[in-house]
């Protein structure tokens, strides 16, 4: 029975050998007799000829439903104004091409008066020549394009805390289909784009792209501290043009890797940073109190019916270094701390501690003078010591200019063979100065750059009187007091310390004062109270220094 079944599965594996056989045996076998003619290599190569052409069109049929995603029917319509409400500013953009109409920021008015208007960059001047415009072929394409909100687009953003919108538009520029997509987040003044090109015609044609800011000079303190200007960063380097004449006459341009460009006063910034900053090519102009940069592109090269994606950033608001560091480190040079930059930081780093401990900008600028004048007090020190020397030297120093008065050469030669034996430096009495210049320059770039500082107050109103005081501490005082009062206490200083030998130098010393409360009188108050102080303080060190040497025992 066993041997019946192992006959049996033997047969059948057998059969199933011998069909395969016959299968593909015989084609092969027919083939090589002639029976069945072989395959022609012209028609394979028809056959695959077709078959590419198969996916060819496939592909093709592809990239039209691709463009024809970007390319609805395209209907233009009116354009109209939507406004876009953040907690940070109130924005109109004009959907006939996406110009700004207005970009007013909530937190900073342009003066001190309770009902001042807000701080406006894009005032109605400005609106004039449509910033956040888009330059094609050089077209401006708000004017010569046509243009329609993208479906659901049509209406107000209102953005709270982190939220961000989105506003869509759809053109047709100069035989291309433009659009325009832009996002808005509440919580920053950067503006985001998204740009799609597509190329309507069949042959490939070249693209020049330029981007466009601008910003209103009112917006500027308009004194010669606080300037309007056209700015920007090529290579990582920061350049700016205020000359009013040369940007209205022949206006400025500039080639290379243009990082950012354009419009700004010391504490507000318009400007366009593009995806792609090499070989780009800025331009700036004024007309009438409107600053105006815009930023033009590579060539672009579109082939027939190809599209492409490109990115762009804006920013319109204040010059807040946090916030401009959270764009870019290069965004942040346009707040332009000077050859003391490193200085200017620290001043600014302590100000702001001690702002967070009192909440007073004045108060901690107070502060900050204390620290400074602890740190420099040793060199003041030993300064004062070396003119108190020279005040106990001075009827010396009188028979010697009597003794040799018609020998120029020999009187300053034992003059200072007397500085020699005595061990007196005459130029002791400059020295903390000259050390200070440094901190003084960069607390002086600090406060015309800090924007924390604009409209900060020390004193609102005049004690007993509802003036205007002390309440910007980025701008003059209004009363002129302080640099008044900084002058009599540099007459002080000159009393306290010994007259100089040379008569001409002695009185360019009495006029110092006179000339130093003259240029004081434009400068930001904050920078006055700093000065000030100081010199309130050395009057105090001063006295401790003559007080202590009155006590010494006349041998001493």
């Amino acid at each position: 029975m066993q041997q019946m079944q192992d006959n049996s599965t033997k047969n059948i594996i057998l059969a199933i050998v011998l069909c395969l056989v016959v299968v593909f045996g015989w084609s092969s076998l027919a083939q090589y007799m002639g029976w069945i003619p072989a395959p022609d290599p012209k028609l394979v190569a028809e056959q695959e000829e077709l078959a590419k052409q198969q996916a060819q069109e496939e592909a093709k049929r592809k990239a039209e439903a691709d463009r024809e995603a970007l390319l609805p029917t395209f209907t233009p319509s009116e354009g109209k104004n939507l406004t876009v409400e953040t907690p940070l500013y109130t924005a109109v953009l004009y959907s006939g091409g996406g110009a700004l109409r207005s970009f007013a920021l909530k937190n900073y008015r342009m003066s001190l008066e309770p009902n001042a208007p807000l701080v406006n960059i894009v005032s109605e001047r400005a609106s004039a020549v449509a910033p956040l415009g888009l330059v094609i072929n050089s077209q401006p394409s708000w004017s010569t394009g046509k243009w329609a909100l993208e479906s659901g687009m049509d209406q107000d953003l209102q953005l709270q805390t982190a939220q961000k919108g989105k506003i869509s538009l759809r053109g047709e520029v100069d035989g291309l289909s433009v659009q325009r997509h832009f996002t808005f987040s509440a919580d920053t003044y950067l503006l985001e784009e998204e740009l799609v090109l597509v190329n309507l015609s069949e042959q490939s044609r070249t693209i020049r792209l330029a981007y466009t800011v601008a910003a209103d000079s009112r917006n500027a303190g308009g004194d010669r501290y606080d300037v309007m200007r056209v700015a920007w960063d090529n290579n990582g380097s920061l350049d700016e043009e205020s000359s009013f004449d040369t940007l209205t006459q022949q206006g400025r341009m500039e080639s290379g890797r243009m990082i950012w460009a354009g419009a700004m006063s010391n504490y507000f910034l318009a400007a366009v940073l593009p995806e792609n900053p090499d070989n780009s090519v800025m331009k700036g102009r004024a007309q009438n109190t409107v600053y105006r940069a815009a930023l033009e592109q590579p060539d672009l090269v579109l082939g027939g019916k190809e599209s492409r994606r490109l990115k762009v950033r804006y920013w319109f608001g204040p010059k807040d270094r946090k916030q401009l560091l959270a764009v870019s480190e290069d965004l942040a040079k346009s707040v332009d701390l000077g050859m003391f930059s490193l200085i200017a930081k620290g001043l600014l780093w302590i100000l702001q501690n001690f702002y967070d401990l009192v909440h007073n900008w004045g108060i901690a600028i107070i502060m900050l003078t204390f620290v400074i004048k602890a740190l420099f007090w040793p060199l003041t020190a030993k300064s004062y010591a070396s003119m108190e020397k020279m005040k106990k030297l001075q009827p010396l120093m009188v028979e010697i200019r009597e003794k040799y008065k018609d020998d120029k050469e020999q009187m300053n030669k034992e003059v200072m063979n007397l500085y020699k034996t005595y061990g007196v430096n005459p130029a002791s009495g400059c020295v903390p100065i000259l050390v200070q210049l440094p901190v003084f320059f960069g607390l002086y770039q600090a406060l015309l750059t800090f924007i924390e500082l604009r409209h900060a107050a020390l004193i609102p109103t005049l004690p007993g009187t509802d003036m205007l005081w002390l309440a910007d501490l980025s701008s003059k005082d209004p009363l002129y007091i302080t640099p008044i009062i900084m002058g009599v206490t540099m007459v002080i200083q000159q009393k306290m310390s010994p007259p100089a030998n040379d008569p001409m130098q002695r009185k360019i010393m009495m006029f110092l004062p006179i000339i130093f409360t003259f240029l004081f009188l434009g400068f930001p108050s904050g920078l006055v109270i700093y000065w000030l102080v100081n010199n309130v303080l050395s009057i105090f060190q001063q006295w401790l220094m003559m007080r202590k040497n009155k006590k010494k025992p006349a041998s001493a």
